[in-house]
Formats: structure tokens, sequence, C-alpha cells
């Protein structure tokens, strides 16, 4: 259990250091000291409960609850006056609302509900731990550099990295504190935490449009607070408990009947995850740093959503309506954003849309929630991280370069940037491409759609997954394309960006090869635990061998491809006599033509407004739908007991 304290409270406590420190030598040290400690520290915890089917901690320390409900109240009034002064009235109402209704259960009913264990470790806890602490802090190293050119460009406004950095380290403490939370209130209190630590970030400029973003990001999150409150006061009271592992003990006889709180948790995690209606929040999220960007989308935010529908599926997997609605809600979000994405040539919401689309595809998983579904789900989770946090990572880098994060300005990125762009290569690869673990993935979900008979998911996976390739495909056509001059200009990319790109880069190679090792010695018996026995696997062992083999060559050719070449250049044919700058050819009507390359992007029809207007009516209604029939199926079932 000290190691898992160690992981909630250190990144803490190196927050309150990087908030008052104003040095950048000290800062520089502190970071990348406290990123390799936390990374070795989450590998520690691995190998502690490799072995281990699942731990718990009672932690009956009862002054915790007191500590947690004061801060609760602090954060509360805070959103309250923040509300009023900027007129976001909505969030001051949830906060009065949430807050109070939380408190008054804690105080009467809560209070006499004893919890045997307020913390518990299993398998996938672990994988969230391993995500938050390599993943987490290869991005806080990053944006070292980052910031620097970052505080560069914005010289005339006030230094405020300490403040961020702190955030960033705070936001890592609370995700181990959430992922390890069996106690639901504590969960609660790192929920929060959470989600207030992505307003701080995403109006981190504090321009109008930030403050604007970072409210709506505050405002549907504090919806899903709400439901989640709502879960929790529904769970004591109906069943006497506030233990997540009891609830889902119980859901395996009284399916029905937990699945009425499980809604609530479920909505939850469907507005962290950033599923519609709720996607615009991750949206404006793409006006902070691309750090933040990368740690919401990756290691942290979002992530927290889809652990909380994947910890739910077995009573979601019990074919009442909740599980049903988190399906629908995450199926029509995978394609509709899937879409939406092909729209876009500003390469961060390209990436926004890939993410929201990948975690709707986790929350099927979820929704389903059969063996194999939850097996895919995780997968998707590890490899998304992986691979998502390399791409924002190398966007951020090329907008300090180039000063542009539109896709249509990285012509010719392989001369111009020849690292970067390998970098952008291998994550755009591992995001669709054979045999990257995305790919394998979902065709491990595809799988489980089948098994359960669903054909509409079965033709939404297959649409949404082959659209993709229309959005990869024309960046990777961009970054291969011939720009004037051909010059070099990674002179001035920061140690500690080239660091983490290559650090991640071998990390996602990495998890491809020992995949199998994940599957059999974490993920299994993670499913043999909780769905008792798995009825196939997914992905046969064979299948497995040969994706690791195509891994290992792909990674040989690229050595090969990488290395030099004294191949004589010549000029691009032009259509016309090259006038010497890849830009400009003489044509046949004795004119000189400039040479344009631009991609297709069908607004038309595929413009986010018309796809998020179509999404969101769908899952809102799935949403009121499903909540009103579990809200109706407690009424009832009480009814009928009394």
């Amino acid at each position: 259990m000290g190691t898992i304290l160690f992981l909630i409270f250190f990144p803490m406590i190196i927050a309150l250091i990087l908030l008052v420190n104003k040095e950048d030598k000290v800062r520089d040290a502190v970071v990348k000291v406290a990123a390799f400690v936390i990374a070795a520290v989450s590998i520690v915890v691995a190998v502690q409960f490799f072995s281990s089917g699942g731990q718990s901690f009672p932690v009956h320390v009862e002054a915790v609850n007191y500590v947690m409900m004061g801060i609760e109240v602090i954060l509360a009034i805070y959103i309250i006056y923040m509300g009023i002064k900027h007129k976001k009235y909505l969030a001051s109402l949830f906060a009065v609302i949430q807050t109070p209704l939380l408190i008054w259960f804690e105080l009467t009913e809560g209070h006499h509900i004893a919890v045997q264990n307020n913390m518990y470790v299993d398998r996938l806890s672990v994988i969230m731990i391993l995500i938050i602490g390599i993943v987490g802090s290869l991005i806080t190293v990053y944006a070292l550099g980052y910031m620097k050119d970052f505080q560069h460009h914005h010289s005339d406004e006030p230094d405020r990295r300490p403040w961020f950095f702190f955030v960033m380290f705070l936001f890592l403490g609370a995700m181990v504190g959430l992922v390890t939370s069996n106690n639901m209130i504590w969960m609660y209190f790192f929920w929060e935490i959470t989600s207030l630590s992505s307003f701080w970030l995403i109006g981190f400029t504090r321009t109008q449009e930030a403050t604007n973003n970072a409210f709506r990001a505050l405002i549907m999150n504090l919806a899903g607070g709400l439901g989640f409150a709502i879960g929790i006061v529904i769970l004591g009271k109906v069943f006497g408990t506030l233990e997540l592992s009891t609830m889902i003990a119980i859901g395996t006889v009284y399916g029905e009947l937990v699945a009425v709180p499980a809604v609530f948790f479920a909505f939850a995690g469907i507005t962290k995850a950033a599923q519609m209606p709720f996607n615009s929040w991750l949206l404006g999220a793409m006006v902070a740093p691309t750090p933040t960007s990368a740690l919401l989308h990756s290691s942290t935010m979002v992530k927290a959503g889809v652990f909380m529908i994947i910890k739910l599926a077995p009573v979601l997997g019990m074919g009442n309506f909740a599980g049903i609605m988190t399906m629908m809600v995450g199926g029509t979000t995978f394609l509709m954003a899937t879409f939406a994405a092909v729209s876009q040539s500003n390469a961060k919401r390209v990436l926004a849309y890939s993410t929201i689309a990948n975690l709707g595809l986790i929350v099927t998983c979820g929704g389903i929630g059969t063996a194999e579904a939850v097996w895919a789900g995780v997968m998707l989770i590890i490899f998304h991280a992986v691979t998502k946090s390399l791409l924002f990572l190398c966007v951020g880098t090329a907008e300090h370069n180039i000063g542009s994060r539109d896709i249509e300005d990285m012509d010719g990125l392989f001369v111009r940037m020849p690292k970067l762009a390998g970098f952008m290569i291998v994550g755009i690869a591992g995001m669709f491409l054979a045999p990257f673990g995305m790919l394998i993935s979902k065709w491990a979900a595809m799988t489980a759609f089948i098994d359960s008979g669903n054909v509409i998911l079965v033709a939404i996976i297959c649409f949404g997954s082959a659209v993709t390739a229309f959005y990869w495909i024309k960046w990777i056509g961009k970054l291969a394309g011939i720009v004037a001059g051909e010059e070099r200009i990674d002179q001035n990319v920061h140690k500690e960006e080239i660091f983490v790109h290559t650090a991640l880069v071998v990390l996602t190679i990495l998890v491809c090869l020992i995949f199998p090792l994940i599957s059999m010695y974490m993920l299994v018996p993670y499913l043999e635990i909780i769905f008792g026995g798995l009825s196939s696997m997914v992905l046969s062992a064979d299948n497995m061998i040969i994706m690791v083999v195509m891994i290992a060559v792909m990674v040989l050719l690229t050595g090969l491809f990488f290395g030099k070449s004294n191949k004589k250049i010549v000029p691009i044919y032009l259509a016309g006599v090259n006038e010497g700058d890849n830009l400009t050819y003489h044509g046949s009507m004795g004119k000189d033509v400039e040479f344009k390359l631009r991609n297709w992007h069908m607004e038309k029809y595929f413009g986010e407004k018309k796809m998020n207007l179509i999404g969101g009516i769908i899952c809102a209604a799935m949403l009121v739908i499903g909540i009103g029939i579990m809200v109706g199926t407690l009424i009832s079932l009480l009814g009928g007991v009394a």
C-alpha cells in the first residue's frame, strides 16, 4: 500500500514545490527527477501486484473522510465564485446542487455505512497506473522545452509556468487516487479534482476563448459529477454499500436493480470520456498548450471516464438498458467523430476527433460487457494512450518550428524535420495500420461485436474503421510532399522534446512486441476473475506471434530506410520544366504555373457541425431514455418490495 500512497502524494508534493519555484534550472531538475521517480515506482507497483488477483486496503482513518469533505466544500465555494465572476452561472448551480447533496449523505446515512476496503488494486488498476506513471511523466518532461518556447512567444504575458506544472503533477496524483479507490466517495473526490485540474489547464492562457472553453469543460464534467453523486446516494441507500467491488459483486445476482446506480456512474464516465453530446469540451481543450492536450487525451482525464465504464462492464453486460444506452452512445460517437475527423485540416482537431472516436469504441466495448469486449477495450486504452500522446507532442513540436498546426502546412516535413516526420509516421501507423496494436484491438472489438449478435455495431465498426484511412493517409501524404528550398529547420528542437518523442516511439513498438505477454499475464487473469473465465480467446496465440514477427520486420526495414543514402537527387517532374524550386514549372502554354497539392476535406459531406448535431441528438436521446428506464425500474422494484 505504501507505494500506492506514494504515487498519490509524491506528485502532489512535487506540485507544491514547482508552484513556489521560479527558476528554470531548478524546475528542469525537479521535473526530470520527479518524472523518473514516478515512472520507476509505477513499474515497481506493477511488479508488486503482478501476481495478485486484486488486493484490498482498508485505510480506516476517519479523519481522511473529513479532510476530503472539507476540500470538497472549498472547491465548491471556489467554483461558485468563479462561475459568478465570469457569469457562468450553470457551473455555480451544479456546484450548489451536487456538493451539498453528497455532504448531506455523508453526514447522515453514509456515515453509518461501513466501508471495509477504501482502496483496491487489481490488474486493471495496475495497467492504468503504468499509463499514468510512464506516459504522464514523459509528457511533463516534454512540457519543459515546450513551455520555454511558449513563454518566449508570449513574453508580454506573466510567466505562469509554475502554476502550469503544479496542475500537471496534481493531475497525476489525483488520477492514481482515482484508479485505486474502491470507496466511491473517495473516487468522487479524485474525480472532481481531475475536473478542476482540466479547467485550470484549458484556461491557462486566460484569453476569452480559453476561459469560455475551460468553463464548458467544467460545466459538462460537473454534470457528470452530479450523476456520480446521485449514483452514490442510490448505491448507499438501496444497497447499503459504498464499495465499487461490492456493487459489482451484487450486480452478478441483482443485475437489473444494480443497473440503476450503474447508469448514473456510466453517465459520469460518458461525460468525462467526451462522448456525444459532451464532446465539445474536449475539442475546446485545443486552445491550451499542447502538453495539456496530450495529458487530457492520453493518460489522464478521458481515461478516467473509460476506466469507469470498463469497471462497470460486468453490470452493464447483464442485458439491462444501462448497458444498451452505454453501448449505443459509444457506437454513435465512434462513427460520427470518425466522419468529422475527415473534414479537419487542423492536426490537433484531427487528433481530438480521433480520440473521441476511439474512446467511443472503448465505451461500446464496456457497454457490451462481455469478457472478449472488455479485452478489446483495455487493449485499446493501452495502445491509444501511448500512440496518441506521441502524435500530440509531435504536432506541438511541429507547430513551434513551422508556425502552424495545419496539416496542409506540413509539406515536405520529411526533408525539413526528418526525425519528427519519422516519429509522426510511427504514430500514424500505430493508429490504423497492421500489425500495430490499434488495428489489432479494433479487430478484436469487431470479433466481440459479432459474438454479441449486434449487427448495428458490426456495421458501425466496419464503416468507422474504414473511414479512418481517409484522414490518416492525407496526413502521411502531406509529410512526404515537396517544399521549396528543402531546408532543415529542426536545429532548435529542445533535447527534452527529442528524448520524449524517441521514448514514446520505443514504447509504441515495445507494447506491440510484448502485447501477447500483457494479454496472457495481466489482462486474461483479470477477466477470468471478473467474468469467471473466458469463453474463448479473442486472438489466438498464433495470431499474436504473427503480429510480433511483423512488427520486428517493420522495425528492421525502417532502420534500413532511414540509413544514409548516396543516391543522386534530381529535380521533381512537375508536368513541365521545373523552375528549380520544386514548386513552379514552365507549362506548355508558356506560363509559369505554381504547383499546389491540397487535400479534399469533404466539409460539405462530413462537416463537424453536421456530424456533431446528428450524433448529439442520437446520444442525448439514448441517455434520456436509458436513465429514465433505469429510474422507472428502481421505482417499480422498490414499490413491489414495499
